[in-house]
């Protein structure tokens, strides 16, 4: 289990593959961003994407799944405070296949609770062409190993 002792800042790690389908995205955009671009072909090909594209939050989703399945799986999380600078850089197609980078920002330790520690971690979520579909700043709470000064 990696603690807030543990993470540096200017750590980087890269994560997962994710093949995205036609079918998942029109799945996701029909319950949730239901916009002609994510759920009809045809209108996606008259829209300024001229193909179908992914919901950005479909898209955010499984870079979220990523996160989960890779750096957070041995880290002592404690949720998030929030995300800052959500960021769509391009859309993201069926076919496409999607990982993520992070970087360690910042952290320090809760003024208000000795317990835990605040890290602020930029993602990318990265096509297999090496583009940056998607960013953001993920708000982090970790616990800490010891609840004494660093």
């Amino acid at each position: 289990m990696r603690y807030y002792e543990d993470i540096e800042i200017g750590e980087t790690e890269t994560f997962g593959e994710y093949h995205v389908t036609k079918d998942e995205i029109l799945a996701f955009a029909e319950q949730y961003d239901p916009q002609p671009f994510h759920t009809d072909e045809a209108a996606a090909e008259d829209s300024a994407f001229g193909q179908l594209v992914a919901s950005g939050w479909h898209t955010a989703s499984i870079c979220m799944r990523l996160l989960v399945d890779g750096p957070m799986q041995d880290r002592a999380g404690m949720g998030a405070r929030g995300v800052d600078e959500l960021r769509w850089h391009q859309p993201v197609t069926p076919g496409d296949t999607l990982s993520i980078r992070t970087e360690v920002l910042e952290k320090c330790v809760s003024e208000s609770d000795p317990t835990r520690g605040y890290v602020d971690t930029k993602l990318e979520g990265i096509n297999q062409n090496g583009e940056v579909v998607i960013s953001w700043i993920g708000l982090e709470m970790v616990a800490r190993r010891n609840s004494g000064a660093e």
